[in-house]
């Protein structure tokens, strides 16, 4: 098997950038007073799993393992206390150390499946709200942006005024929110009454369908992933359901996405979100190169002709090959017999990947075998992505 290696020219590192499509579909259904469809994967009962990817409707699963398990035979992490002192970030410091909770050799373990879904938190107006509070800097470092971010302003006080705050965990949009992606709609008995666009690509999320058109009705945080909705005009006067789980209120932009919560039950509202995310994909791009007038030879026993003795000769001091084997001619011609002029050629299915000490790390497939003659060369583009 000849070994070729990679020339500075034959190897490229880039990075992909890539904004991948989230959507999602929430309301008030059978799978729980907050259903949550994401990406619009069905609901699929498992056998050992209410829902076979192991976790609730709307979630992503962090590895995806676990998937359709019986309760008992769950995959889980561990990890063994020893001299390295390695240890789950959920165990503080005092824990390890007391012998009557993990003596040395004792196997500290976590569980899986670890899962991540949307999230809504709704503040009434001079509600206490930790969450908006924690957000104040970072608001306010987007100001330059929209006047409509600052915490405290003429367009409102966050610290007081009424607001519903979307949580988006980052497995979902990777790096950041792409600007100008983010699309909320509205419904109510399955007919639209409101959407918000952040059409400026500013983070100002404007009424493009509704009771006020043109109105700013929150604000996007894409890095943080959060979404802030301020808006607390009517949607639909003639309608009213329990938001916020005590008393009958006209739809608003802050009840945006309400049913997330189990302890809500709006029966004729849904919602849906559409948002683009961004991540950063490091890419390995190889040159593998098959030169003219070589790789056209190969050790395969069925490169020779059917029938002939294979078998070297060994013994204590040598093994020796029999040079006198014909290879096989699998030159086409019209006829069975005889065939095309005899001409040498290989057919090259796959490219091995070698490491320094020439150990196989990697092997590269082709979808149809490559016939490789000797006035050929071929130039193979392999892409890994990390």
């Amino acid at each position: 098997m000849p070994f070729y290696k990679f020339g500075s020219n034959d190897i490229f590192n880039n990075v992909v950038k890539t904004h991948p499509q989230c959507k999602f579909l929430i309301y008030s259904g059978s799978h729980g007073a907050g259903s949550v469809f994401y990406n619009n994967k069905p609901y699929i009962p498992g056998i050992f799993a209410s829902n076979v990817p192991h976790v609730p409707i709307g979630h992503i699963s962090l590895y995806e393992i676990n998937v359709d398990r019986p309760s008992g035979e769950l995959i889980y992490p561990f990890v063994t206390k020893g001299g390295t002192l390695a240890s789950f970030k959920t165990i503080s410091v005092g824990d390890f150390n007391n012998s009557g909770k993990f003596s040395y050799g004792d196997a500290m373990t976590g569980s899986y499946p670890l899962s991540a879904s949307i999230s809504k938190d709704l503040y009434a107006a001079g509600a206490t709200r930790s969450r908006v509070d924690a957000l104040r800097n970072a608001l306010n470092y987007y100001t330059p942006s929209s006047r409509h971010y600052a915490y405290s302003s003429s367009f409102g006080d966050k610290s007081t005024q009424a607001v519903g705050l979307i949580s988006i965990p980052s497995i979902f949009y990777g790096s950041s929110i792409k600007k100008g992606s983010v699309n909320l709609r509205y419904y109510l008995t399955g007919t639209l009454i409101g959407e918000l666009q952040d059409k400026e690509r500013n983070g100002e999320l404007v009424e493009v369908s509704g009771s006020n058109t043109g109105n700013i009705a929150g604000v996007v945080l894409y890095n943080e992933g959060f979404i802030l909705l301020t808006g607390s005009w009517d949607l639909d006067s003639s309608y009213q359901e329990q938001y916020d789980g005590s008393g009958n209120d006209n739809p608003k932009w802050i009840y945006y996405g309400q049913s997330i919560s189990s302890s809500v039950d709006v029966p004729y509202s849904s919602f849906e979100m559409e948002f683009k995310g961004t991540n950063y994909v490091p890419v390995l791009t190889m040159l593998a190169h098959a030169p003219t007038a070589e790789l056209n030879y190969s050790a395969n026993p069925t490169y020779v002709e059917h029938g002939q003795n294979i078998t070297p000769l060994t013994s204590s001091v040598h093994y020796i090959e029999n040079r006198e084997l014909n290879i096989k001619n699998t030159v086409s011609s019209s006829y069975p017999d005889p065939t095309g002029s005899f001409k040498k050629q290989t057919f090259i299915s796959k490219i091995g990947i070698f490491d320094e000490k020439k150990n196989l790390i990697a092997i590269a497939k082709v979808a149809k075998p490559v016939k490789k003659t000797e006035n050929r060369d071929f130039t193979f583009k392999l892409k890994l992505d990390f």
